[in-house]
């Protein structure tokens, strides 16, 4: 784990702790031996540092690379580029099905190059958690989960057998099996272990807990102070693969919590307050780091709630230190007394332990916050940053329905062989989902005391909504079934359906036909409230057009309400059996009422009974047939799993940089395009390019399953790209959807045109605006993009996984200079764009564009190259990090 051959700085220790030795990298010894001023470093900071003195060999890490961690103090900020290697990778479904077909393919490719294919395997520790992939296809029965599993298994068959196939194949690669939890549940209750160790020459080395993931909410891990955020699947291959991950010494905002959440107040509330702060501040490509006395009143689950939201807030990661609140997290979750004592005596040693007489790090900025402000909160209808006080939700939906929707009537829409019609506003999917809130007791225990409340009143939920509960774990289950809990929820239609990211990422299945067929028709503004972290548009269901984020006792409370239209802070949810009416404040719990039901049924037992034999999974699980050895057994027919065509043709030595020449343009978008809108994770229809494609290798719409679960065959996702349903493309105006013009100026679906324009061997270009590629780090937003023939991708600003992707799928990342856009240029998307010199850019280099117009005229501006290290346009120079990684190891 360690390369260090030469310790500049005399850093490396040994740490006693009870009876055994440890191996370390001691900060304190360096800044004794050159390193003046480090204990003054932001924690996530020294995690970084430490990296560098562990692996410092004088290549890849150099003393100047260790000295600008210490100089980073003199500005707060750094334009060094160093490489970082995390100690770990963790994958989801989606993205780690992709990742290793690419493994696979690797391995194929190799033995063509006439290599071992024995020499790819993942150099690091990878996890990865089986949780993309369940739906709501039933819900509000007891047999809900049952049906959903069968239903999993049965369509997702050839994906699981090849993970299976993986989990035998590669060394150094676990697989955690379907109905467990989500990735950053499991990761936070078990993988996870705040100081890692590792046996190497005869020493115990321990060092920080570090990890990249495939999943842009693996930075909730943060919260137990293990430095983790997401990375492109592209990224996490070659970091699997020992490949150094090249950064920028980032900037470290200082987040200063004080004072105490007000009785009733949720850690959503308060992540809802903190993403709308710092999406205001402004923080991407930038670490927050949250110090203060409010910790104190926090707990770990807390924390965890706040650092999953990095994302949300635009940060790479929202850090949180060590103290006494993580080793208690670290017992109750059934680690290892010696673990916790390690964790202790560790981060006591390095300076990077929180207690009272801790001094402040030094930050690039400091934002502050008084818990006392923040109050009940929910976000919508389109961003996680658009935050609305609950005491305003009504106007500012009824706002939105004018203002977003274009809706000034209320119709009365019929529901078929129903007693009960519905309009806009009401609220058809209410689901307490996976990823921000599951992890956290309080708001499970707090949607379950609303659920209790209600029922002893005898309310019900309303009849049009499909109402969900998705834990991240079995461990919610466990202490949701201890307290009684479970079956007020279950009697108000909340029953389990599975344990995974089911209505956050598209898989909220589909709404019963009669209701579908009602907002169809009449074209209703129908709404979900769901206790995830993405609301993006189009992302949730196909038929709902407003999503709103809230609390799991709100998604409780609106199921009851059953529109957004209705102020739940001041009008009745409905009424009680005497006919009473029945308010919000009647049903919410006191902060006490939750802390007791936490303390008497969340414990330690529970944790080692779920995770004693994590990796063996369920008889659907152990009965699947494992084909292939060293090499994949590729099925021709398989719809889920293909050999991709990265390596085809595959040289030794990478062919020069060709520039791009009359390339035409595919798509003119507007601002924040999200990787949802790039690659959509949700459902299909069957008039789609995917769907017919399905449709003519005789699968049936029923078996169509999602975009995401097919991520291992490019077919499906190279049609898939740029397909979102609501999705805009300017060359298009007034058509939503995955539509451009073909060669002949007709409208045609952007796979068709794409493909056509392949046939005729002319390149593409993509223009978008601002925050082009925000959301979930998807690698087939980049994959996709390169299969469809486009070089390259000209914007105003990208988002930080994105841009990275499209670097590391050999996609040239171009930036507008100056405030000019192509609104600003005039652009139809009837030019030819022309992009020369490309052998001989270097990071962030001027590019010249040249722009041919159809009346003949040409003018051009200057872009800045987005490829921004080294490393990057040595990518890129190989046509991808895939090809960079595989030419090094055969050679």
């Amino acid at each position: 784990m360690t390369n260090s051959s030469l310790n500049s700085f005399n850093a490396k220790q040994t740490l006693k702790v009870g009876d055994k030795n440890y191996t370390y990298f001691s900060l304190p010894e360096a800044e004794k031996n050159g390193l003046a001023g480090i204990s003054k470093l932001p924690n996530s900071l020294k995690v970084v540092l430490e990296n560098l003195l562990r692996f410092e060999d004088g290549r890849t890490v150099t003393k100047e690379d260790i000295l600008a961690c210490a100089d980073w103090l003199k500005t707060k900020s750094s334009a060094q580029e160093i490489s970082y290697r995390p100690a770990r990778v963790l994958m989801q479904d989606f993205t780690g099905v992709p990742a290793v077909v690419d493994l696979a393919a690797m391995r194929d490719a190799t033995a063509k190059l006439g290599a071992d294919p024995q020499k790819i395997n993942p150099q690091v520790p990878v996890d990865l958690v089986i949780d993309h992939s369940v739906m709501v296809d039933f819900f509000g029965t007891g047999n809900a989960f049952t049906q959903n599993v069968e239903r999993e298994y049965e369509r997702n068959g050839e994906r699981y057998e090849f993970l299976r196939w993986g989990q035998e194949a590669f060394d150094n690669f676990r697989v955690v099996p379907p109905g467990t939890g989500i990735c950053h549940q499991v990761n936070l209750e078990y993988l996870a272990q705040t100081v890692w160790t590792k046996e190497e020459n005869g020493e115990t080395i321990a060092y920080p807990d570090t990890l990249v993931g495939t999943d842009s909410h693996t930075t909730m891990i943060n919260g137990l102070s293990v430095l983790g955020w997401g990375v492109g699947g592209i990224e996490a291959e070659a970091a699997m693969l020992g490949q150094p991950i090249s950064m920028l010494i980032p900037e470290v905002i200082g987040f200063k919590l004080e004072g105490n959440m007000r009785d009733g107040i949720t850690a959503t509330d308060l992540v809802l307050k903190v993403v709308e702060m710092l999406r205001e501040r402004g923080v991407v490509g930038k670490f927050v780091e949250f110090f203060g006395p409010g910790l104190d009143n926090l707990t770990l689950e807390d924390q965890a709630t706040i650092a999953n939201m990095a994302p949300e807030y635009g940060a790479t990661c929202g850090f949180f230190p060590v103290d006494d609140d993580t080793l208690d997290y670290l017992r109750t979750s059934g680690r290892e007394e010696e673990r916790v004592a390690l964790v202790e005596a560790y981060s006591k040693a390095q300076g990077m332990f929180r207690d009272g007489s801790t001094v402040d790090a030094e930050y690039t900025d400091t934002l502050y916050l008084d818990l006392d402000e923040v109050v009940p909160s929910i976000s919508g209808p389109k961003r996680p940053q658009d935050r609305i006080n609950l005491d305003e939700a009504k106007p500012k939906f009824v706002a939105a329905l004018a203002d977003e929707f274009g809706k000034t009537d209320q119709p009365k829409a019929a529901v078929e062989g129903k007693d009960f019609s519905i309009t806009h506003g009401d609220v058809v999917i209410a689901a307490i989902t996976s990823c921000t809130n599951t992890s956290n007791p309080a708001v499970l225990v707090a949607a379950g005391l609303v659920a209790r409340k209600a029922r002893a009143l005898g309310l019900e939920v309303k009849p049009w909504v499909k109402t969900s509960l998705a834990p991240g774990s079995q461990v919610v289950t466990d202490y949701l079934t201890s307290s009684g809990l479970q079956d007020d929820l279950d009697a108000l239609g909340f029953n389990l359906v599975g344990y995974g990211c089911t209505t956050c990422i598209g898989n909220s299945g589909p709404l019963p036909p009669e209701i579908s067929k009602a907002v169809n028709e009449h074209d209703l503004v129908a709404c979900s409230v769901l206790s995830g972290n993405r609301n993006f548009e189009g992302r949730v269901n196909p038929d709902v057009k407003a999503n709103y984020l809230a609390s799991p006792p709100l998604v409780v409370a609106y199921a009851l309400a059953g529109n957004m239209s209705l102020d739940i802070t001041t009008e009745a949810l409905g009424n009680d059996a005497d006919g009473n009416p029945v308010y919000l404040k009647d049903l919410w719990p006191t902060s006490e009422e939750i802390k007791q039901i936490v303390r008497e049924n969340v414990t330690p037992e529970m944790f080692n009974k779920r995770y004693s034999d994590v990796f063996k999974g369920d008889a659907g699980w152990r009965d699947i047939k494992v084909e292939g050895g060293e090499t994949y057994a590729w099925n021709s027919s398989s719809t889920y799993v293909q050999n991709p065509p990265y390596f085809e043709g595959l040289t030794k030595e990478p062919a020069p940089v060709q520039d791009v020449k009359n390339a035409r343009i595919l798509s003119l978008f507007g601002d924040s395009i999200t990787t949802d809108h790039i690659s959509p994770a949700g459902s299909f229809k069957s008039d789609t390019p995917a769907g017919k494609y399905l449709l003519e290798r005789q699968v049936g719409v029923k078996d169509f399953n999602s975009y995401g679960s097919r991520r291992g065959n490019h077919e499906i996702m190279m049609r898939g790209t740029f397909a979102n349903i609501r999705i805009k493309n300017q060359m298009v105006p007034g058509v939503e959807g995955g539509f451009t013009k073909d060669p002949s100026g007709e409208v045609a679906a952007m796979y068709d045109a794409a493909m056509a324009y392949a046939d005729q061997g002319t390149p593409l270009v993509v223009f978008g605006g601002k925050e082009y590629g925000t959301g979930s780090s998807r690698d087939w937003a980049a994959k996709g993009t390169i299969l469809l023939g486009v070089r390259a991708v000209i914007v105003e600003s990208f988002e930080r996984i994105h841009r990275s992707n499209l670097v590391g799928m050999g996609v040239l990342p171009l930036q507008f200079k100056d405030g000019a856009s192509w609104t600003s240029l005039g652009l139809t998307g009837d030019e030819e764009i022309s992009i020369e010199g490309l052998a001989d850019i270097t990071p962030r280099c001027d590019v010249t564009v040249k722009v041919k117009s159809p009346n003949g005229s040409d003018r051009s501006f200057e872009a800045l190259c987005r490829i921004d290290t080294e490393d990057e346009l040595d990518y890129y120079r190989n046509g991808g990090i895939l090809h960079y990684v595989l030419r090094n190891l055969v050679s």
